[in-house]
């Protein structure tokens, strides 16, 4: 796997690229990184030029003071800036969980840039109205969880706690704003969108289905893949039909 870093601003921000094909971008979510997409490679490397970012703050990229309360829009735009760096013409994002809200505001913002986007796993048009509480409270059990814990770490590195405090800070920080998840409306979403996920999804909205309907109503060309099965995120938990899904997606079979 090639490894590289770009400059954005005064900062580094690392990717890693492995396999040829059609350029398709992974996007993690909050507190994760690209590590995450690692064991998925060989369900899509013969068929595309997987690139692999960590955002800023986030896996090997440069650290930051705190992250940004509009920290979906902020990823956005370092999808850009990645994009612009990468020269290749029009890349697919996929992004998942906190990832996917990135992956839209990237294609909302810029649609010259990319070809296809595949949202997964994420809770739509708002936070829920417990947002504050779950977050408190999951984020404290996942660190005295083993497990949770030995996964941040992976992920960031020896200061996975810090990293994990300072995402904290700044979704509480969005909800408290009740800043808007989205800079545009999604009437205007250019890019077709696969909307995916799993009903098993603890981690999601109970009535994550219906939220992507009423999304997928509103956007020009949307499509949606729900699971009956599988944790979170779907790509993970779904892999071999999530990887066919995306497969057929993009390349229009």
């Amino acid at each position: 796997m090639k490894m590289s870093f770009f400059k954005y601003g005064d900062k580094s921000i690392f990717y890693k690229e492995c396999g040829t094909g059609e350029p398709l971008v992974f996007l993690h979510g909050n507190t994760a990184s690209s590590k995450m997409f690692e064991l998925l490679m060989p369900l899509y490397e013969e068929n595309f030029r997987c690139i692999l970012i960590d955002f800023l703050g986030n896996g090997l990229s440069d650290r930051v003071e705190h992250f940004s309360s509009d920290v979906w829009y902020d990823e956005a735009l370092q999808i850009i800036a990645l994009t612009e760096h990468l020269q290749c013409g029009k890349v697919s994002l996929i992004g998942t969980s906190g990832g996917s809200w990135a992956a839209i505001n990237a294609a909302l913002e810029r649609p010259d840039l990319f070809y296809k986007v595949i949202a997964d796993s994420f809770d739509g048009r708002t936070l829920n109205s417990n947002f504050s509480d779950n977050l408190l409270s999951e984020r404290k059990t996942a660190k005295a969880n083993l497990q949770s814990r030995q996964f941040y770490e992976w992920c960031q590195g020896t200061d996975w706690e810090k990293v994990v405090d300072l995402d904290t800070e700044a979704l509480l920080n969005c909800a408290k704003e009740k800043r808007p998840l989205f800079h545009k409306p999604l009437e205007e979403m250019k890019v077709p969108v696969l909307f995916m996920g799993s009903k098993e999804d603890e981690m999601c909205r109970k009535n994550l289905e219906q939220e992507y309907k009423e999304m997928a109503a509103i956007i020009p060309s949307a499509t949606i893949q729900i699971f009956e099965h599988g944790g979170h995120p779907a790509i993970a938990s779904n892999a071999e039909q999530a990887a066919k899904r995306i497969y057929n997606f993009i390349l229009d079979e």
